[in-house]
């Protein structure tokens, strides 16, 4: 299929590359990454149209700007990559669209980035890790607590999505994983963290009291579809603190769009697709770190009515950011 769009595609600048936190380790792999992180013009371009792709929106590579400790030195870091990205942009801009990497330690100074950013460099939402750290390295900050709904009201109002991009549990939080490095890693950590926080903010209410808001998650959902029947019966049962007035199944099918980035995989891809409909899913690659034409391949070909094909390949991506495109 021609004319894919992508949603979870990452890019770089070397200060952001710089903060601690990086999900992988050195090696020749992760050598190739980062080059390829800073490439816009040749490789990149040449693999999307040796893929179908027609449209990347780029966003910042994890953990980034939710890496750095200070907020004004997070403020001053956002601002500069989201330049760099809006001039890499006007450069190709039938090719490349942008989400805005924000600095979520002070959700006052992420508001106005984002307000700065959609109004004024015509980015198409944000990307955000699913945590931040702030002041300290042994720290971990939610979006669904009460200091973020000022910042939600803005992504609201403004009318654009959230993607909810994973990061590595901080290591105080990684216990579980004593003796299994691999599993402090993209491997499995990357899909447990993001799911939780994303479950955080289904349940604290915040779809209730922004019905309109849109977030994305990556990786066919970070394993919520497969479990969403389960989440939502044993809530019956036994509610706890769930603060929020619809199940978890419905703000996933009303509030929640999912992507195909480094998803691959026929089996997740059905399970999805009965759980969320075509309307949710989006394609995506997650490249560097995933191969473009690994992905092309698989959406092109795996068996899907074409209407489908056509809507999770392209028009509901264009419909969710409006892209000014036929």
């Amino acid at each position: 299929m021609d004319g894919k769009i992508a949603l979870e595609e990452h890019w770089a600048l070397e200060a952001t590359l710089s903060v601690s936190g990086q999900p992988v380790g050195a090696s020749a792999w992760w050598d190739e990454v980062r080059r390829l992180l800073f490439e816009f013009r040749d490789e990149r371009i040449r693999h999307m149209d040796a893929s179908g792709i027609e449209i990347a929106v780029l966003g910042l590579t994890s953990p980034a700007l939710q890496g750095v400790l200070d907020p004004a030195d997070a403020a001053d870091m956002a601002r500069i990559s989201n330049d760099t990205l809006a001039a890499e942009i006007a450069v190709n801009p039938a090719r490349f669209a942008g989400f805005a990497g924000l600095p979520m330690q002070d959700p006052e100074a992420a508001a106005r980035e984002l307000t700065r950013c959609v109004n004024d460099l015509r980015f198409r939402g944000a990307m955000v890790n699913c945590f931040t750290q702030r002041d300290v390295a042994d720290s971990a900050v939610s979006y669904d607590l009460p200091e973020y709904r000022p910042f939600w009201a803005t992504v609201a109002g403004l009318g654009v999505p959230l993607y909810l991009h994973p990061r590595l549990s901080i290591p105080a939080r990684a216990a579980a994983y004593g003796g299994h490095r691999w599993l402090h890693s993209p491997v499995w950590d990357f899909g447990a963290e993001t799911a939780t926080q994303a479950l955080r903010l289904i349940g604290s209410g915040l779809f209730d009291a922004f019905p309109d808001l849109q977030i994305v998650l990556g990786h066919l959902g970070e394993r919520i579809p497969y479990d969403m029947w389960r989440i939502d019966n044993l809530l019956k049962m036994l509610p706890f603190d769930y603060a929020g007035n619809k199940r978890v199944s419905d703000y996933m099918r009303e509030n929640v769009h999912l992507t195909t980035s480094g998803q691959f995989d026929d089996t997740a891809f059905r399970c999805a697709l009965a759980a969320v409909g075509a309307e949710r899913l989006m394609f995506s690659v997650d490249y560097p770190y995933e191969d473009m034409e690994h992905a092309a391949r698989w959406f092109d070909g795996t068996e899907l009515a074409e209407a489908d094909r056509m809507r999770i390949g392209r028009t509901n991506a264009v419909d969710l950011l409006k892209l000014d495109i036929s």
